[in-house]
């Protein structure tokens, strides 16, 4: 394969990745890490690189649009950052020790997570349950819908940092941005509306995988001529999924078409990594 080809891949790959990752709020690396080890044969070291390079570019390209229309918690975003970007970095040690094969399969039984959550019913509920920790650091706040603002109040804001620091762990692991565990911490146990949890946590991924993507460029894993295509692909694939569901009542169509993807995925990631492939 030319070096053309190869590139023209990664660019049109990382723009659907963007995309998606944008439109769901758990980032490209679903999408990423697949494409360049399951079809391009790349290590999944460099793989998770340029992911979570990929990363940063989905949070920087989405978050801006959501931040101005006055979607995301940026209070809530930065409070929360605190809990992934520790665990994301003991993640991200970790996984340099960890067999190819192994985080393969890892990566194969969080797609399938991921799957499952996305099928979950949504519902933009808005909770006026107190919470004395959440009135103390100011985490409560409100988003503009088409029916005028809505108020919502932040509940159980220890089981949410909580897991958010698992989420971190997972994200500089796998290199991804562990958006699905993100948006179950702020929509399941915060109880925030889901509009707000997918655009907050697309505002979070981005310095989670920073964190992460220091200790890979220190240790060399992160290729200038893999993750450039990777960037501008998914840059441009974030900005246009953040205009898709800025404008957009429902994406539920979209989160099928997400759902079957990462499920055949998934299951390719799980048979090469039992089979020693990767």
């Amino acid at each position: 394969m030319s070096i053309l080809l190869f590139t023209f891949i990664i660019l049109i790959g990382s723009y659907f990745a963007g995309l998606l990752g944008s439109l769901t709020g758990l980032g490209g690396g679903f999408i990423i890490i697949p494409l360049l080890t399951l079809l391009l044969h790349v290590d999944i070291h460099y793989a998770i690189g340029a992911s979570l390079v990929s990363v940063i570019a989905t949070s920087s390209g989405s978050a801006a649009a959501y931040v101005k229309e006055g979607i995301t918690n940026i209070r809530l975003g930065m409070f929360l950052e605190i809990a992934t970007t520790a665990g994301a970095m003991v993640g991200a040690i970790v996984a340099i020790y960890i067999p190819a094969n192994y985080i393969a399969v890892i990566f194969g039984c969080i797609l399938i997570f991921s799957a499952i959550t996305s099928l979950r019913k949504k519902v933009e509920i808005a909770t006026t349950q107190k919470s004395y920790l959440a009135e103390k650091l100011k985490l409560n706040s409100s988003y503009p819908t088409s029916a005028g603002t809505v108020q919502y109040s932040v509940s159980r804001v220890g089981g949410g940092f909580l897991m958010m620091i698992f989420a971190g762990v997972i994200s500089g692991l796998l290199g991804i941005g562990s958006g699905a565990l993100k948006v179950i911490a702020m929509d399941g146990i915060m109880r925030i509306p889901f509009k707000v949890s997918t655009t907050t946590s697309n505002f979070m991924i981005g310095v989670t995988a920073a964190a992460s993507a220091v200790v890979y460029l220190q240790r060399g894993y992160i290729d200038p001529g893999l993750s450039m295509p990777v960037v501008i692909g998914v840059l441009l694939g974030a900005l246009s999924g953040s205009k898709i569901l800025v404008n957009s009542q429902s994406s539920g169509w979209l989160r099928w078409i997400f759902v079957v993807i990462i499920t055949v995925l998934a299951v390719q990631m799980i048979y090469h990594g039992i089979a020693g492939k990767i």
